[in-house]
């Protein structure tokens, strides 16, 4: 029988160290290793696990959507932190945002590549 409860996600990396220093550290997310994956902890005891793959291709779709209170501080201090916004042309601003909720279009939200080259985002809804 499924259980849908228990599901969770993941994806492919490169590089084991490298995510587990981008998620843990930069991101300030809870990791841990599991037989030569990562887990990475998301709340209410769920997690996605980040898998090694030697042929890994980067996702040109959004893995994971982090929200956020306050967009424009989250993307100020990731990019202290050394995070580099994606911009798109007529969709970004000059900070890398989208700023949906102020043009009734969804959430304001920010992406940016973890160092596997996977799309990321943090994004604040309406």
């Amino acid at each position: 029988m499924l259980k849908p409860d228990e599901a969770f996600s993941g994806f492919s990396v490169d590089d084991i160290p490298k995510a587990k220093d981008f998620y843990g550290r930069v991101l300030g997310m809870e990791v841990s290793d599991e037989h030569g994956m990562l887990r990475i902890s998301i709340g209410s005891g769920k997690a996605v696990l980040a898998y090694p793959k030697d042929n890994h291709v980067p996702a040109t779709f959004t893995i994971l959507n982090i929200p956020t209170d306050d967009i424009d501080e989250a993307v100020a201090d990731l990019g202290r932190k050394g995070v580099a916004f994606e911009r798109y042309e007529g969709t970004t601003d000059a900070k890398g945002i989208a700023r949906g909720i102020e043009n009734g279009m969804g959430p304001d939200i920010a992406w940016f590549k973890d160092p596997a080259g996977n799309i990321v985002s943090v994004l604040k809804n309406p």
